[in-house]
């Protein structure tokens, strides 16, 4: 809807800060922001390569340059324990650092607006992560330097996941998340394929992947610049309000309480699996040259991400419905994971590929405008995002202890069946929301 404090839509963007901050005091994430300097279609078209250039990194290093670097280095005998505590210990980090990072940049005051800086300072300092993450030689250096890449690309990430509610007006977010989606998920996938060919170069793909993400998110703030935010009033710091970070009140804003709580079931089934495709491919399925099966196995994800995103983005905005699309979303992604479980063969692995690519296309499309439209304060986007993508990031905490144990205990068939409880679990969590169809 569209308030008496808020321009609508179709008008020109407001340029008196008096008239942005008083959309930053009234409005709420489903409420329409000011339209953008360069426009909301300009908007659209760069944010899937702004989402590539960071999900190129997620998809490449933590899937397959990390646990080769960490198996070639340290050996095979611990790799699934070395990798469990890089990953456990670099995710904890990617969890404290957006949410802060967003409230950070919530109360930056610039001529540039309150996210440029901070998407270009992650950008160039995750690059000099990945740097030194290609030259660490001891367990301690790799632990250290992929805790920096996740603390700094979630720098860069957090305040570009405010880019929505900040700036694209409620009957675009569909679309809008649907192509943030293709962007997130082609970059994820396009990571997997990209940094299989320098399974054997390591370095390399650090220092490449560095390259793409800088240059890409430099032009993405460059060609989509923001209002200023100079001349709004500053918020006054308070620690007991840097405390709350991390908290969003359940009773008080009980649909933030089950979007989270979906998003959070979801992740932590999907990723206690995915997480362990390489030595799943390895040790499971028998597969003595995993580098030759990931890219192909990246295409198949593909396929069904693009056909699922492509198509179910644009439904919930026609049909101005996100809730069927996300329960849906998550029954599929669930589905998947039984596949492999009953039938562990590579072949089974490739048809859950490609399920599963569908249910977490259609996921990624919808359940970003959905969140965005449960978010409680203008005032707060960035850093309530942060609280959101805890839900993204605790899971890649959670599950590589998790998962880890599991094989440990059980073999890697056990982490199946948890995936799917999971993953069912995060579909019902939807239903309870009341303030989004």
């Amino acid at each position: 809807m569209t308030t008496a404090s808020t321009p609508k839509p179709a008008e020109p963007r407001p340029e008196e800060p008096e008239e942005a901050l008083a959309f930053l005091e009234d409005a709420a994430g489903n409420e329409d922001p000011p339209t953008p300097i360069t426009g909301v279609r300009r908007l659209l078209g760069w944010i899937i390569p702004a989402n590539l250039g960071i999900f190129m990194i997620w998809g490449a290093v933590p899937g397959i340059l990390l646990p080769a670097q960490i198996s070639a280095q340290f050996g095979e005998a611990d790799k699934v324990a070395n990798l469990t505590l890089v990953a456990t210990i670099g995710a904890f980090c990617s969890m404290l650092a957006q949410p802060i990072a967003g409230q950070i940049s919530d109360r930056t005051r610039s001529r540039f607006g309150r996210r440029a800086p901070w998407i270009f300072l992650g950008a160039l300092a995750g690059g000099l992560s990945l740097i030194g993450l290609a030259f660490a030689n001891s367990l301690v250096g790799v632990v250290i330097a992929w805790s920096l890449v996740q603390i700094t690309y979630n720098v860069a990430q957090g305040p570009l996941s405010a880019v929505m509610p900040d700036r694209v007006p409620l009957k675009r977010r569909g679309t809008f998340a649907a192509l943030s989606g293709i962007g997130l998920m082609v970059g994820a996938i396009g990571g997997q394929i990209v940094g299989s060919l320098f399974f054997n170069n390591i370095a390399a793909g650090y220092v490449t992947f560095a390259v793409i993400s800088l240059v890409v998110l430099t032009l993405f703030i460059v060609f989509n610049p923001d209002y200023s935010s100079k001349e709004l009033e500053p918020e006054p710091f308070k620690l007991i309000d840097f405390l709350r970070t991390f908290w969003v009140n359940p009773v008080k804003h009980p649909d933030f309480f089950w979007a989270f709580t979906g998003r959070l079931l979801l992740y932590t089934g999907y990723f206690a699996v995915i997480g362990f495709q390489l030595y799943l491919l390895t040790d499971y399925f028998g597969v003595e040259k995993p580098e030759t099966i990931i890219p192909m196995l990246g295409m198949i994800n593909l396929v069904g991400i693009l056909i699922a995103t492509a198509v179910s983005g644009p439904l919930s905005d026609k049909f101005g419905r996100r809730k069927p699309f996300v329960f849906a979303s998550s029954l599929v992604t669930g589905v998947a994971l039984v596949v492999p479980w009953v039938w562990p063969d590579l072949t089974a692995w490739m048809i859950m590929t490609f399920i599963a690519g569908l249910g977490f296309g259609m996921f990624q499309a919808v359940d970003t405008a959905l969140m965005s439209e449960v978010l409680p304060s203008a005032k707060s986007f960035a850093k309530d995002l942060g609280v959101v993508n805890i839900a993204a990031t605790l899971p890649q905490t959670l599950a590589p202890a998790v998962a880890g144990a599991i094989v440990l205990t059980f073999g890697y068939a056990g982490l199946f069946p948890v995936g799917i409880a999971l993953s069912v679990l995060g579909a019902f969590a939807v239903w309870p929301i009341k303030a989004v169809k």
